[in-house]
């Protein structure tokens, strides 16, 4: 069988899928929250062992973020994060309401809020604010249980935009765990190698 190079992400994804993997990587839009609300439900009818989450993603929409935590807190089985590369604005609130949240030590995080546009006719500013206010609120608080931390430091952090290491995401409370995988040093069949000044 043949196969182009844009088969691939393809081909990867339904092999994750099958593993009960989901990618939630690049910019939280109406395709992406759509694809993985739609895979994470379909994993949760389908069976009763938790669901990966992988995240990688760093923009995007609040909206979309709190319809994604709310389709998680409702499935029936668990569904554990694993972040690698950067997570950050909109996909902090995604990670914080999974029930077990990992990261690669790499990963690094930005809590900050996400840039908006709007078109929309004069008299409708004023409820399209109100309505942002509203997400905010809501998407802070839920960060803010999530994390331990009060609501207002959380918010904040995003006001001012605030990056955080793995390390200090844990300390933060944003994740559980920087999973690390124990060196092993192997010793090599015979005698060992020695290097000796040359005289």
């Amino acid at each position: 069988m043949n196969m182009n190079d844009s088969d691939w992400p393809r081909i990867l994804a339904e092999r994750l899928f099958a593993q009960r993997v989901v990618l939630l990587h690049g910019v939280l839009n109406d395709a992406n929250a759509t694809r993985v609300s739609a895979e994470l439900m379909t994993l949760d009818a389908e069976g009763d062992e938790a669901v990966t989450l992988r995240i990688d993603s760093a923009e995007g929409s609040l909206a979309l973020a709190l319809t994604l935590m709310d389709v998680i807190e409702l499935l029936g089985v668990p569904v554990r994060a694993l972040c690698l590369g950067q997570v950050g604005g909109p996909a902090i609130g995604v990670l914080s309401v999974c029930s077990h949240r990992a990261v690669m030590p790499s990963t690094r995080f930005s809590l900050r809020e996400p840039s908006t546009q709007m078109e929309t006719r004069a008299r409708e500013v004023e409820q399209w604010v109100k309505l942002r206010a509203d997400e905010r609120r809501r998407f802070v608080e839920r960060v803010a249980a999530a994390t331990g931390q009060p609501a207002s430091a959380v918010a904040d952090s995003f006001s001012v935009g605030t990056f955080m290491s793995a390390s200090e995401a844990l300390d933060y409370g944003l994740i559980d765990e920087i999973s690390r995988r124990p060196g092993e040093i192997h010793q090599m069949p015979g005698p060992p190698i020695g290097f000796r000044p040359s005289r």
